[in-house]
């Protein structure tokens, strides 16, 4: 990106931190906690990691209605082919009011929200929200059948693993 500024960063170093490195924005500038036996070298490159990181979440958290629309469209057609429209729901879109789920699905008339929460994950996790929600065009219950439909998505244990993650994390 020709012309864009370089955020303003503060690196703080920490006696108490051993090896983990993490970065928050604070307003205008970005701040980095690091281990304080860090070198200057080791500053530098997770200072651009997390910059990197930190750009790669903004970029995510972008994403449109329109482009949750051709993402489910493409999972649809990936994972649960044999289904044909069924798996298309009349809606899907970002929603904001959903704190303790992370998607949902009314099947009788075929609409999916996602939580806007779901833009901060990796797009693999993103994919997993997706086809669970369109999983539900076809299943309306978590039975046996529905499990097997969503277990086609091959990152299905590692997606429910993340998810699991963050929601215990937000608790703790």
């Amino acid at each position: 990106m020709a012309g864009a500024r370089k955020p303003v960063v503060e690196v703080r170093r920490s006696a108490r931190r051993r090896r983990t490195v993490s970065a928050y924005r604070d307003g205008e500038r970005v701040v980095v906690l690091i281990p304080n036996q860090f070198s200057r070298a080791e500053e530098s490159e997770w200072v651009d990691k997390m910059l990197a990181r930190l750009a790669a979440r903004d970029q995510r958290s972008q994403r449109s209605d329109e482009e949750l629309v051709t993402r489910a469209r493409y999972l649809a057609a990936r994972y649960l082919p044999e289904f044909g429209s069924i798996t298309i729901p009349s809606s899907i879109r970002w929603v904001s009011n959903q704190n303790g789920r992370w998607g949902s699905c009314t099947p009788s008339d075929r609409s999916i929200r996602i939580s806007d929460k779901v833009k901060d994950v990796p797009g693999w996790v993103a994919d997993y929200v997706v086809l669970h929600e369109l999983a539900h065009l076809v299943v309306p219950g978590h039975n046996a059948r529905f499990w097997e439909l969503v277990g086609r998505y091959p990152r299905t244990e590692r997606a429910r693993g993340y998810l699991e993650g963050v929601a215990a994390a937000q608790v703790g």
